[in-house]
């Protein structure tokens, strides 16, 4: 009983310090997902140079889409023409972070940290958007065009329809898509990231392992394995960080598995295996592992 009413504490503390900070961010998402043209997104993308690589890495952290949101979004980029660099690294940027997920970061583990994640979760989508482009795949097996659509409740592939509404009718959308659509969306998975989160901090057991076994290099091969079979949407992710972090694993261990956790989901291994086959994929898991342990252990050496 005692253990039932600490748990509850700490996640009614969760919820009263997340709030505020989780409906700005979900309202910010709502304003760029109807005041940013797709099709200006596309056209940019659509270059075969580094500059489509950057823009797909810098758009792709602050965009409000979840892993599997992004995904139709990446292959109707492809088959528009934009390099296989460009849509790798918009496939790690855009869900390992969002604007939400930066905010309830800043919120819960600080300034230098957030800023730290967000041109982190930059450079390695640059490091994978050339990598992508100097890799020769056998074939393109592109989707059906059917295939790439309805995710999320976005319309990845509808691109005038927004750009011709008038001005209050795009708020009102972008209130729907911020309060509606997205908790709709990612809700259940923020909440249970929280209700996970409150169970570490609250069980005692739970942190005395944590801090007995899980520090160190045993910590981060922890995160590594944690990070490659769990899915958590970014900013459900957070709390669960946070938690761990509390516990006595160190802020570079939890800033690795906020960007493994997201961009490692069960469906975009699937896409990428089935699009750009094998060797593709094994790439792409092992530079997001490889960056992502590096980014945490220099985090954890030189900031801390």
């Amino acid at each position: 009983m005692e253990f039932l009413n600490h748990f509850f504490y700490v996640f009614i503390g969760y919820l009263r310090e997340l709030w505020l900070i989780l409906a700005v961010g979900f309202l910010l998402g709502g304003l760029l997902y109807q005041f940013i043209p797709s099709a200006m997104v596309e056209r940019y993308l659509g270059e075969k140079r580094f500059r489509s690589i950057a823009f797909a890495s810098v758009v792709g952290v602050i965009l409000p889409l979840c892993c599997i949101g992004t995904l139709p979004v990446a292959m109707t980029l492809r088959r528009k023409g934009a390099s296989l660099g460009s849509v790798l690294a918009f496939l790690v940027a855009t869900p390992a972070t969002s604007v939400s997920a930066l905010i309830v970061c800043w919120k819960l583990l600080g300034l230098t940290f957030t800023v730290f994640i967000f041109f982190a979760v930059i450079l390695i989508g640059l490091a994978m958007g050339v990598i992508g482009d100097r890799m020769k795949i056998a074939s393109d097996a592109g989707a059906a065009p059917g295939e790439a659509r309805g995710c999320c409740g976005a319309d990845a592939d509808e691109h005038s329809p927004r750009q011709y509404r008038s001005f209050f009718t795009k708020i009102k959308g972008a209130l729907k898509y911020a309060f509606i659509t997205m908790p709709g969306e990612i809700g259940a998975q923020i909440l249970l990231g929280i209700a996970v989160a409150s169970l570490v901090v609250a069980s005692a057991p739970i942190r005395h392992f944590i801090q007995t076994y899980l520090t160190g290099a045993v910590g981060y091969i922890f995160v590594l394995l944690f990070g490659l079979v769990d899915y958590t949407c970014s900013t459900a992710s957070v709390p669960l960080a946070d938690a761990l972090i509390k516990s006595g694993m160190s802020h570079g261990q939890g800033l690795a598995y906020l960007i493994l956790g997201p961009v490692t989901s069960y469906p975009t291994i699937l896409v990428v295996k089935k699009q750009f086959g094998w060797k593709v994929l094994w790439m792409y898991i092992a530079v997001i592992s490889g960056m992502s342990l590096l980014a945490g252990v220099i985090y954890d050496v030189f900031i801390v």
